[in-house]
């Protein structure tokens, strides 16, 4: 099927992001739809520069690193997988671009202006947990950059999460919150494949 819908996954490290993002794919595509996964930072020339950087760069670097990425993810890679009528799922977009370099002290606004912009996603699933929760996930599979290292990191990302998925909703996307703190991870991509279908069904009555 030929639906192009924008889908992104965001939240604080360690809350099950690239899992679901999996999981979504896999389904989405059994029933039959066109689905591209893709991730930020991008595997481009850009997002490779930033991920390499991520551990050395200070935060003023990494925002501007991080939201050129998004840019040339948009126009090389998503953008024209919607053309072509794809379900486009991000882990991690503006939403993480609003709230990982707060942790380095950038001003929020900027933050914002940096991302202006950039396409808003027609559906946010905004994954969140408790604290205890996601630092225990992240201290089992072990951190993969400074940011997850800051202890007190995950209870600034969740609080900021929230600012960004409001910050979304007042630009157009439709955003669900799912806490996935008691839930299987088959259990959380129910409840995040039930909100995409619902988005499918609604573009394809809008279609027909």
């Amino acid at each position: 099927m030929s639906t192009a819908l924008f889908i992104a996954i965001d939240g604080p490290s360690g809350v099950g992001k690239s899992t679901l993002t999996r999981a979504l794919t896999v389904r989405l595509g059994e029933e039959g739809y066109t689905v591209h996964r893709t991730a930020e930072p991008s595997d481009g020339p850009i997002g490779s520069l930033a991920r390499g950087m991520t551990n050395t760069a200070d935060g003023l670097t990494l925002a501007c690193l991080y939201a050129a990425d998004r840019y040339h993810h948009l126009a090389h890679e998503i953008a024209p997988r919607l053309a072509a009528g794809a379900v486009v799922i991000t882990d991690r977009y503006v939403a993480s671009g609003l709230v990982m370099q707060r942790l380095d002290g950038v001003d929020p606004t900027f933050l914002s202006m940096l991302n202006e912009h950039a396409q808003t996603p027609d559906v946010l699933l905004a994954l969140t947990a408790d604290d205890d929760v996601i630092r225990r996930r992240l201290t089992r599979r072990g951190t993969h950059n400074r940011y997850q290292d800051q202890h007190t990191s995950s209870r600034d990302e969740a609080t900021w999460h929230r600012e960004a998925a409001d910050h979304l909703a007042a630009a157009g996307a439709v955003v669900h919150g799912i806490d996935t703190t008691h839930l299987t991870a088959d259990a959380v991509t129910a409840l995040a494949h039930q909100h995409v279908r619902d988005a499918l069904t609604s573009k394809e009555g809008q279609a027909a």
